[in-house]
C-alpha cells in the first residue's frame, strides 16, 4: 500500500485524487492532507481518510481542528506545508496546489526523497531549473498529472531510445474556439467560466479560455521532457480525446487517447508504473464519431504567443509571465478588467521587465512580487 500526501486536497485535482484513493483502498492510504480555507470539506476528508498530519493556512483553523481530531497532527502556514511535504511519512506527494505557493513544499518533498505527482504547473513554469535540478540530484520520480503531460510521458514509453522530432500538445480550444478578436472583446466572466469539456477551478478555466493554460504547458513540457519550445506544437482538438502526442523523425506519431476524465492521469501517476482497472470513464471511438484538429491563432489568443515569447527569452521571463497572468486573472474574476485586458496586462509586464538570473526560490519570489506590483499599477491605470 502506497502512502500518499495530497497538497491542495479540497481543490479540483485534490478531490479527484482522493476519489481515486477511495476507490482503491488496498492500493493507497492517505498519510497527509493540506488545504487553504475550505475547512468544512477538509473536515469531511479527515473523517474519511484519517490522515496522520494536516496543514491549513490559518493558525486558528489548525487549533480548532486539533481539538476536534486529537489523533491527527495539525500544522499551518508555509513552514507547516513544507514540514508536511517533507516529513509526513508519505512515499509520494501529490501537489495539487495553485500558483507559486507550491514551489517550496515541492522542493522540500524532493529533498526528503519523496516521489512527486505534479499538477502545480505554475511552480515548474517559474522554477523549472531549480525543480528539475533537485529531481535529478535526489533521483526521485517526477510524474506529471496534467492530462497533456501525462499523455506525452506515456507516449515516450514507446520511444525505445529513438529521437523525438517534436511534442504535440492538444488544446480543447476552450469556450471561445473560432472566435476572432472582436468577439473576444465581448466575452463576460460567466461565458469564460463555461468550459465545454473539463470541470476545473476558476483560475485554470479562465487560463483555458485565454489559452494561457496551453502556453504554461509549453514551458512545463520544455522542462519535463528537455525539449526546446520550438519543437513543441499546439493543436486545437475540441473533442479532447487525443490528450497529446509525440512525433518521431520518420514521421510516425504516437498519441495517448482516452476519456476526458482527470482521474485517469491522476491514477496513472499514483500507481506508476502499474495501471489501475476502471480508473475513470471508458472511451469509445464509435461513440465519439469523429476527431478534428485545427491550428490555434496566437494573434487572436495572444496569451499563447506571449508564452512562446517568454520561454524563448528564458531566464526570469516565465516568472513574469506566470505572475502577471495570475494577477490579471484575479482582477478579471473580480470584474476589474475585461477578458482581453488579461493579455494586455501580461504583455505590458513582459515589455518592462529587465531580465535577472535565478539562483534560488527567493530570486523567483522577488521577481514575482515585482511583476504582481506592476500589474496592479497597470490595472489601476486601465480602470
Amino acid at each position: 500500500m502506497k502512502k500518499i500526501a495530497v497538497l491542495g486536497s479540497t481543490g479540483s485535482i485534490g478531490t479527484q485524487a482522493l476519489d481515486v484513493a477511495e476507490r482503491y483502498p488496498d492500493e493507497f492510504s492517505i498519510a497527509a492532507l493540506s488545504c487553504g480555507h475550505n475547512i468544512a470539506l477538509l473536515r469531511e476528508q479527515i473523517r474519511k481518510f484519517s490522515p496522520a498530519a494536516v496543514c491549513v493556512v490559518e493558525e486558528k483553523d489548525a487549533a480548532e481542528l486539533a481539538a476536534e481530531f486529537p489523533g491527527t497532527e495539525f500544522m499551518h502556514g508555509e513552514e507547516g506545508l513544507c514540514s508536511l511535504a517533507a516529513g509526513c511519512g508519505a512515499e509520494m506527494v501529490l501537489n495539487g496546489l495553485l500558483g507559486m505557493m507550491g514551489i517550496r513544499p515541492t522542493l522540500a518533498a524532493i529533498e526528503a526523497g519523496r516521489d512527486i505527482a505534479f499538477a502545480n504547473k505554475e511552480t515548474l513554469v517559474a522554477g523549472g531549473s531549480l525543480i528539475m535540478d533537485a529531481v535529478k540530484r535526489k533521483g526521485v520520480r517526477f510524474l506529471p498529472v496534467d492530462s497533456e503531460h501525462s499523455a506525452v510521458f506515456q507516449a515516450l514509453s514507446a520511444a525505445g531510445g529513438n529521437k523525438i522530432r517534436k511534442i504535440i500538445l492538444t488544446a480543447s480550444g476552450g469556450p471561445f474556439r473560432g472566435f476572432d478578436g472582436h468577439q473576444l472583446a465581448g466575452v463576460t466572466k460567466a461565458m469564460a467560466l463555461k468550459h465545454p469539456n473539463w470541470s476545473m477551478g476558476a483560475k485554470i478555466t479562465i487560463d483555458s479560455a485565454t489559452m494561457m493554460n496551453k502556453g504554461l504547458e509549453i514551458i512545463e513540457a520544455s522542462w519535463l521532457f528537455d525539449m526546446p519550445a520550438d519543437k513543441i506544437e499546439v493543436v486545437v482538438h475540441p473533442e479532447s480525446a487525443v490528450h497529446s502526442a509525440i512525433e518521431f523523425e520518420d514521421g510516425t506519431i504516437i498519441a495517448q487517447i482516452g476519456a476526458a476524465d482527470m482521474r485517469i492521469p491522476i491514477a496513472y501517476a499514483l500507481s506508476y508504473p502499474g495501471r489501475l482497472p476502471e480508473a475513470g470513464r471508458k472511451f469509445s471511438f464509435t461513440d465519439l464519431g469523429r476527431m478534428t484538429f485545427e491550428k490555434p491563432d496566437p494573434k487572436v489568443f495572444r496569451c499563447l504567443g506571449l508564452a512562446y515569447e517568454a520561454i524563448e527569452k528564458g531566464g526570469s521571463y516565465p516568472v513574469v509571465l506566470n505572475s502577471a497572468n495570475e494577477e490579471a486573472v484575479a482582477a478579471f474574476l473580480k470584474d476589474r478588467i475585461s477578458f482581453v485586458q488579461i493579455a494586455d496586462c501580461v504583455e505590458a509586464a513582459l515589455d518592462v521587465h529587465s531580465p535577472r538570473a535565478i539562483g534560488s526560490v527567493d530570486d523567483i519570489l522577488d521577481i514575482e512580487k515585482e511583476a504582481r506590483a506592476y500589474v496592479l499599477r497597470h490595472i489601476d491605470i486601465l480602470t
